[in-house]
C-alpha cells in the first residue's frame, strides 16, 4: 500500500479524507518507534472520542476538537494499535487542519473501511498538537463466511439527559464481554424541560438552550443538546470502550414526529413550530428543522452514511437504514421508523388520537406506513435474501400489537407504535412466513418498557406455538433514564422520582393478560439489556441500574432471562441469577 495514499470519502458520511502515513501488514511483529506524547488531555478532547459501524475491515472513528484550542493549521493525527500501551502500532493517518472546524461543530469522522482485520479488536488516539486523546477501543465484525461461537450485543434506548444519571452506561463500560452496542433511539431529547414528561428532578442535568426555550428550533440548539449529552462521563467511557450502532427515533428532531407527504415537511404535533401561533406552522421552518436535527446526529454519531451535501430536503441528505453482517451468524438491519411514517392515522391530538383511538379505526388502513416504500422493499429483499443464521431488525418502536378490549374490538393503546400501522406490519410478517425464513427477532425501544413478545401474523389467534403464525420474537429494552410508567404513576401521586416509594404489578400481570402474546413486561425499571446469539438460541438478559445516584456503588442487577431457540417458536424463561451472569461474561 503507498505509503502516502490519500483516502478521498467526503462523500461518506462526512468523514474526513486523510493521508495514510503508516500502515503495517498486520500480522508483522514489530511496529516503528513513536515518540512519546504527553497524557491525554480532555480539555482539548473534551468530549473524547467513540468508534461506530463495524465492518469486517474497519469502524468509524470519531472525536471533536474542543474550540477553544482549535487552529486551523493544525493537523490532527490518529494512531491505531493492536495494544492499549500502542506498543504495536497497525496503521497512523493525519486529517488535514483546515477539513476541521465549524462547519461541522468541529467534529471528525474518519472511516478505516478497508484498513483493519477482522473480527479483531483494536484500540486508537487522536494527536492534535502536543494533546493526547483518551484511548478508545474500537472491535471489527466477523469476515463473511466465518461462524463465530456467538455474538453479543448490548442494546440502549431512551437516555433523556435531565431525568437522571448514566450508571447503566458506567456499568455497560466495564464489561468485556459485550462484542457491539445497538442503540435503537433517542440518543438526545429535543426538549429541554418538558412539563408533560420532564419534571427535571437533578438540579445539575438542567440544560440551556441557545434559543433560550425548552424545545430544539435550530441547528444551534440540536448542537448544543449532542455536546451536552456527549460531555457526561459515564457516556464517553461507555462509547471509548464500546463501538455502536446507532439510528434515531423521534426525540433526535420532535416528539412523535412524522413526514407530512401532504405538505411535503416534517409533521411535529407538538412542536412549537406546529402549535404556537406565532410560527403559523409553517413547512418551510419545519423542513429546516429536520434538516438541522440530521445535520447535527450526522456531526455527533460515528455512522457510516452516505450524504448529499448539497441536498436541501431532509429525504436527499442521507438515509440511516443499513445492514451490519457479522459472519454466517447474525445479520442485523437497522431501521428508520420516523422519516418516511405517514401521520398518525387517527388525528395528532393526545389522548383518543395518539393514543388509545376510541371511535377510529384509521390504524388498519392499507396506505398507513412506518418505513416508506423503498425502505420497505429493501428490509424486505434483504432479509429474505439473507442466510445467516439469524436475521435481526434494530427497530425503534414496539412492533407487536399492545391492545386492550374484547377480542372482535380490540383498541390499540399507542398509534405511535407499530399498531399504528397495522397493514404494513402485516405484510411484513406474511412476507417472513410466506419466504420460509424463520429465526427473526426484534429490537426495540421507545416505550421505556421492558416487553418479550412473539410477532405474529395474525394477534387473533392465541397459540404462540404456531409456526404458520408466529414469525419471530420481540425484545424490548427499557430506557436508560427516560421516565417510563412507574415514573409517571409517582409523579402524579407527588412522589419524588428520586426516591419512589410504590410499585405496582402492572406490567406481566396486566399486559400479559390482555395480549397473550406478551410473555413478559415491565414499566417501571430502568437498565439495559444484552443479546447473546448462538447457532442454537437467541438470549435476552434484562439489567436493571439505578439512574438516581450519580456517584458511589451503584448495584447492577439482573432483571430477566428468556431465550428463543432456533427454528422454534420456543421461548423460555430461565433464572435471573447474578452469579450466573458474572460467570458467563468470564466466557
Amino acid at each position: 500500500m503507498d505509503r502516502r495514499q490519500v483516502l478521498g470519502l467526503l462523500g461518506l458520511g462526512l468523514v474526513a479524507p486523510y493521508a495514510l502515513t503508516f500502515h503495517r501488514t498486520l500480522n508483522a511483529a514489530t511496529a516503528p518507534t513513536v515518540p512519546a506524547r504527553e497524557a491525554a488531555n480532555r480539555q482539548v478532547f473534551s468530549l473524547s472520542v467513540a468508534s461506530g459501524d463495524p465492518s469486517p475491515t474497519g469502524v468509524i472513528l470519531w472525536t471533536r476538537i474542543d474550540p477553544a484550542f482549535y487552529r486551523a493549521i493544525e493537523p490532527l493525527r490518529f494512531q491505531v494499535a493492536k495494544d492499549r500501551f500502542f506498543r504495536h502500532i497497525v496503521m497512523e493517518g493525519t486529517v488535514a487542519g483546515n477539513l476541521i472546524g465549524p462547519q461541522d461543530d468541529y467534529t471528525v469522522k474518519v472511516d478505516l473501511d478497508g484498513q483493519l482485520g477482522s473480527d479483531a479488536r483494536y484500540y486508537y488516539r487522536f494527536i492534535y498538537g502536543e494533546a493526547v486523546s483518551p484511548t478508545g477501543r474500537c472491535r471489527t465484525a466477523p469476515a463473511a463466511g466465518m461462524t463465530p461461537d456467538k455474538i453479543k450485543l448490548a442494546v440502549l434506548t431512551c437516555q433523556d439527559y435531565t431525568n437522571g444519571y448514566y450508571t447503566a452506561l458506567r456499568k455497560l463500560a466495564d464489561r468485556d464481554d459485550v462484542d457491539f452496542v445497538v442503540h435503537v433511539g433517542d440518543f438526545i431529547y429535543e426538549t429541554a424541560g418538558d412539563p408533560r414528561f420532564q419534571s427535571l428532578p437533578f438540579a445539575d442535568r438542567t440544560i440551556l438552550l441557545p434559543s433560550d426555550g425548552i424545545v430544539a428550533l435550530d441547528l444551534a440548539d440540536y448542537r448544543h443538546l449532542h455536546r451536552t449529552y456527549r460531555s457526561d462521563a459515564d457516556l464517553q467511557r461507555c462509547m471509548e470502550n464500546h463501538t455502536f450502532i446507532a439510528v434515531w427515533d423521534d426525540h433526535e428532531t420532535a416528539n412523535d414526529c412524522y413526514w407530512d407527504a401532504a405538505r411535503d415537511t416534517l409533521g411535529a404535533p407538538d412542536h412549537p413550530y406546529t402549535v404556537d401561533p406565532i410560527y403559523g406552522n409553517d413547512p418551510n421552518l419545519l423542513k429546516g428543522l429536520a434538516m438541522d436535527a440530521r445535520k447535527a446526529w450526522l456531526e455527533f454519531i460515528p455512522a457510516r452514511v452516505t450524504v448529499n451535501p448539497a441536498a436541501t430536503h431532509p429525504h436527499d441528505f442521507y438515509a440511516i437504514h443499513r445492514r451490519f453482517s457479522f459472519g454466517t451468524l447474525v445479520d442485523l438491519f437497522m431501521l428508520d421508523g420516523r422519516s418516511y411514517r405517514s401521520p398518525h392515522p387517527c388525528g395528532e391530538g393526545d389522548v383518543r388520537e395518539r393514543y388509545v383511538p376510541i371511535g377510529c379505526r384509521n390504524y388498519t388502513n392499507t396506505d398507513q406506513t412506518m418505513l416508506g416504500t423503498a425502505q420497505r422493499d429493501w428490509l424486505v429483499t434483504e432479509t429474505l435474501a439473507s442466510n445467516a443464521r439469524w436475521r435481526v431488525w434494530g427497530n425503534q418502536t414496539l412492533m407487536a400489537e399492545l391492545s386492550v378490549g374484547r377480542a372482535d374490538r380490540r383498541i390499540p393503546l399507542n398509534l405511535d407504535a407499530w399498531d399504528g400501522y397495522q397493514a404494513e406490519r402485516h405484510y411484513l410478517a406474511e412476507a417472513m412466513r410466506d419466504g420460509s425464513r424463520p429465526n427473526l427477532v426484534v429490537l426495540s425501544g421507545d416505550f421505556h418498557s421492558h416487553i418479550v413478545a412473539h410477532l405474529k401474523v395474525d394477534y387473533r389467534q392465541a397459540n404462540n406455538q404456531d409456526p404458520a403464525n408466529t414469525i419471530g420474537v420481540e425484545f424490548m429494552t427499557t430506557s436508560i433514564t427516560s421516565a417510563g410508567g412507574l415514573d409517571a404513576i409517582n409523579t402524579a401521586l407527588k412522589r419524588d422520582p428520586r426516591n419512589p416509594k410504590i410499585d405496582v404489578p402492572i406490567g406481566n400481570q396486566l399486559l400479559g393478560a390482555l395480549n397473550p402474546h406478551i410473555r413478559f413486561a415491565d414499566l417501571g425499571h430502568h437498565g439495559y439489556s444484552v443479546m447473546t446469539f448462538t447457532d442454537a438460541y437467541a438470549e435476552w438478559t434484562a439489567y436493571v441500574v439505578d439512574k438516581n445516584q450519580p456517584e458511589g456503588f451503584v448495584r447492577e442487577r439482573v432483571f430477566r432471562r428468556l431465550r428463543a431457540f432456533a427454528d422454534s417458536t420456543q421461548l423460555q424463561e430461565l433464572p435471573p441469577l447474578d452469579a450466573w451472569d458474572r460467570l458467563q461474561r468470564l466466557g
